[in-house]
């Protein structure tokens, strides 16, 4: 007899539920109009940032691309000189992608990052329309230059080493500071100068 009464109230208490939701109130979200704000430490779009003269701190050591556990980051590094510097150290990240398709933004590029070259924005809105556009290159993931910044490849700040960057000395670029040829993206001096 016991056992009769629950199935009996099955169908009343499931009406229960939507009486109870028919009389609160309403969360709509208004986007795109409204957008609301993420946390501080949301996982959005990354960026590569540089240091405060403008070269480039990743070093192009593929630490990210080993992290990544959907295998969506690809790097491709390659040797500094003197003629052409990209970041203060022996090497840098001639070639960078991260593969939207792919990522799962779990942040673990992030944390395998030595030099902090990348980190995660609060950017969410990452929808395209076609697969090519989905993958992000370095000239899309580089921040932009500020005040006080000279574009790569340039010459490191005179009498500091590639130390004394990570140590936080170096806080704009030398007065006179000038960018190199970039020969390795196949400029010559008259686009260089351009």
């Amino acid at each position: 007899m016991s056992d009769d009464k629950p199935k009996r109230l099955n169908p009343v208490a499931g009406f229960g539920v939507t009486f109870k939701a028919m009389f609160k109130k309403r969360l709509t979200e208004q986007y795109p109009e409204y957008k609301k704000p993420t946390a501080p430490r949301f996982h959005g779009r990354h960026q590569l940032n540089r240091h405060p003269d403008g070269l480039e701190k990743c070093i192009g050591c593929e630490l990210c691309a080993w992290a990544c556990p959907a295998d969506a980051i690809y790097v491709e590094g390659a040797d500094n000189t003197e003629e052409e510097r990209y970041s203060p150290g022996e090497r840098y990240g001639r070639t960078y992608q991260i593969n939207y398709l792919r990522c799962i933004l779990c942040g673990l590029c992030v944390e395998a990052c030595p030099t902090r070259a990348l980190t995660m924005t609060n950017e969410y809105e990452l929808a395209d329309r076609s697969r090519e556009s989905l993958i992000y290159t370095k000239d899309e993931l580089l921040v932009g230059l500020t005040e006080g910044m000279v574009d790569s490849p340039h010459a490191i700040f005179p009498g500091m080493t590639e130390k004394d960057y990570y140590s936080g000395l170096v806080t704009e670029a030398a007065p006179g500071t000038e960018q190199q040829v970039a020969v390795s993206k196949g400029e010559t001096a008259e686009e260089a100068s351009a």
